[in-house]
């Protein structure tokens, strides 16, 4: 029994639920009060309608939801209410209406793309509000619900720009190629891929609360956060190179050139006076830059401790711009760096260790 007590959320922190109720008190209680200005002591006129309770739980309490955007909130909504009052004026028999314009209402909201489960309740009400929805006819899903969902979707805008939460929202974009090629980037060519997602989607045959590219980015985060688990023993110490060839940040780019192809590498560590990091600068740098009479560092490194996990670089080195990882220490001193080459044997040895106990787990189950 405990189990049907238990949040089903992913996410739903304390803070977020408290954050959740601030909000649904402040957009329920605004809206009351502008649609009191707005309509005025009309008796005959309902001031706010009661989906927009359950319009400002999706709202506040679970703004990521494909149900709780705008269009939804808003377009939900009112055609719900058309829908429910179009059923009540052509079906004499209440207890018939309210079940198909439900019914209809699920319909009209899926091929519109406004999928909100308080249509239903707008349809319903539309149907069996009593004598005020009844003499409103066709203005109800204009006034007061149209005016309702907008004037509660412009609280939530607000609201959620105040507490830096992503609202209208919008799935990350997918960082793009580097070389301007089609080419999806190295970490995103291995793995699981679009299709898969699609497949395992109809395979589960079950409508999920999630956006879908919302989704692929929730699984490509478990897949790292996997493999770091799975490679905890290999840290950037035990991959790194020691023995890194610096540049100061007085010295001249011709310094800095001869560096890179004499030890035939791709990016140099600049240091300033105290051994501090200042930035890197590579081929890239020198090439964007060849009148310059002082070194054009790209402060923007790339950093890592000692003790961050190996596989915590994978994003970062396989985006395709970037070729190392500078490890410092709690005072930014170059310690050490990793490269790609340095990424790749680290991970090729993890593999190659892991494969006899992979042999070993087969035979031993007697596949």
């Amino acid at each position: 029994m405990p189990r049907f007590f238990q949040p089903i959320l992913a996410g739903a922190t304390l803070k977020e639920r408290l954050v959740g109720c601030a909000g649904a008190l402040l957009g329920v209680l605004v809206t009351g009060i502008i649609c009191a200005w707005i309509f005025g002591a009309d008796a005959h006129l309902p001031l706010i309608v009661a989906p927009v309770g359950a319009s400002a739980v999706l709202l506040f309490a679970v703004p990521a939801s494909p149900l709780a955007q705008p269009w939804p909130i808003i377009g939900g909504n009112t055609i719900s209410a058309l829908v429910g009052v179009t059923v009540a004026t052509l079906v004499g028999d209440p207890m018939i209406a309210t079940g198909v314009a439900v019914a209809l209402a699920i319909a009209v909201m899926s091929v519109t793309r406004c999928l909100h489960p308080p249509g239903g309740a707008a349809a319903l009400t539309a149907v069996i509000g009593g004598p005020a929805v009844a003499s409103a006819g066709f203005l109800f899903p204009l006034v007061p619900v149209g005016i309702n969902s907008l004037v509660l979707v412009g609280l939530g805008i607000a609201f959620h720009r105040l507490t830096r939460r992503n609202y209208p929202h919008r799935a990350q974009p997918a960082a793009p190629n580097p070389h301007k090629t089609e080419d999806a980037l190295p970490y995103f060519r291995i793995g699981f891929n679009g299709a898969d997602i699609d497949a395992a989607l109809a395979e589960y045959n079950e409508a999920l609360d999630i956006d879908r590219e919302d989704l692929e980015q929730l699984l490509r985060t478990v897949e790292l956060k996997a493999l770091s688990r799975s490679h905890s023993e290999a840290t950037c110490a035990d991959i790194m190179s020691r023995d890194v060839i610096t540049v100061r940040d007085n010295d001249t780019p011709e310094t800095a050139r001869h560096l890179l192809l004499d030890h035939h590498i791709r990016t140099l560590p600049v240091v300033d006076e105290t051994g501090r990091l200042a930035g890197t600068v590579g081929l890239r740098e020198l090439v964007r830059h060849p009148e310059s009479v002082t070194l054009p560092v790209n402060a923007a490194a790339i950093t890592a401790s000692a003790s961050d996990p190996v596989s915590k670089l994978l994003p970062v080195l396989t985006d395709g711009v970037r070729h190392c990882v500078v490890i410092v220490d709690e005072d930014r001193h170059v310690i050490g760096i990793v490269s790609q080459t340095d990424l790749l044997a680290g991970l090729a040895r993890s593999l190659s260790m892991q494969a006899p106990k992979a042999e070993a787990l087969i035979h031993g189950s007697g596949i």
